[in-house]
């Protein structure tokens, strides 16, 4: 029988940043997922516990999960991750207007991808989910029966649609036909620690999740829409 997969959730930074580390625990490779805030200590972790980091798997553009120049202050991310190791950056080609104004990353540093597309760590396979809604490339990571959903689902909420970029039509597509679609027992690896647990279940979050719980778009747009800004 195989050893069970690697995960690690990391909480990081001053906004409540969940990082992970997913890892095949035959080849001892692993993904991060949102390097950012305390590369040392994500690359460290990863170390210690016996893996090497080759991937950086990025939920979306915004730089407390990828790093860069949040109104002047400058988050450590994907560039300094690719200067300690030799880890690809991998996010949602719409993202990549962003990528490069944010971070120092070259082109040779990061793959672009598409909902749909698979990225494989040593032999384990993770499944892109387009997301649009909080940011236009938004994407999750499902992984066996666990999915990421960086800012795109949290534990009783979603992602901020009022940003430049978000879109609420669009969220609600990605929560209710895309993540909602999910088996109810997938386990649920949230963004943020926005909550009084650090994980939960599709199922939990379809019964108890108002934003998963609105009966159309129509009812979703009349909470959502005025959230944005004018």
């Amino acid at each position: 029988m195989s050893a069970p997969l690697y995960v690690k959730q990391l909480l990081l930074g001053p906004m409540a940043n969940y990082v992970y580390l997913i890892g095949d625990p035959e080849t001892r490779e692993c993904a991060v997922v949102d390097a950012a805030w305390d590369i040392d200590t994500i690359v460290e972790t990863a170390e210690a516990d016996g893996y090497r980091i080759t991937t950086n798997l990025v939920t979306h553009f915004h730089p407390d999960h990828l790093g860069g120049d949040l109104m002047g202050h400058q988050i450590a991310g994907a560039a300094e991750l690719s200067a300690r190791v030799p880890a690809k950056t991998v996010i949602h080609k719409a993202e990549m207007p962003f990528v490069h104004r944010l971070t120092g990353l070259s082109a040779s540093d990061v793959t672009t991808v598409e909902g749909g597309d698979e990225v494989r760590i040593g032999d384990v396979p993770i499944r892109l989910l387009h997301t649009p809604g909080h940011t236009p490339g938004s994407q999750c990571f499902l992984v066996g029966g666990t999915v990421v959903s960086g800012d795109t689902l949290f534990i009783g909420s979603c992602g901020r649609v009022d940003l430049p970029g978000s879109n609420p039509e669009d969220m609600y597509h990605s929560l209710h036909d895309v993540l909602g679609a999910l088996p109810d027992e997938t386990l649920l690896l949230p963004g943020h620690a926005y909550a009084d647990r650090p994980t939960s279940t599709i199922g939990d979050e379809k019964r108890t999740n108002v934003m998963l719980r609105f009966p159309s778009l129509k009812d979703f747009l009349s909470v959502m829409s005025p959230l944005r800004p004018s």
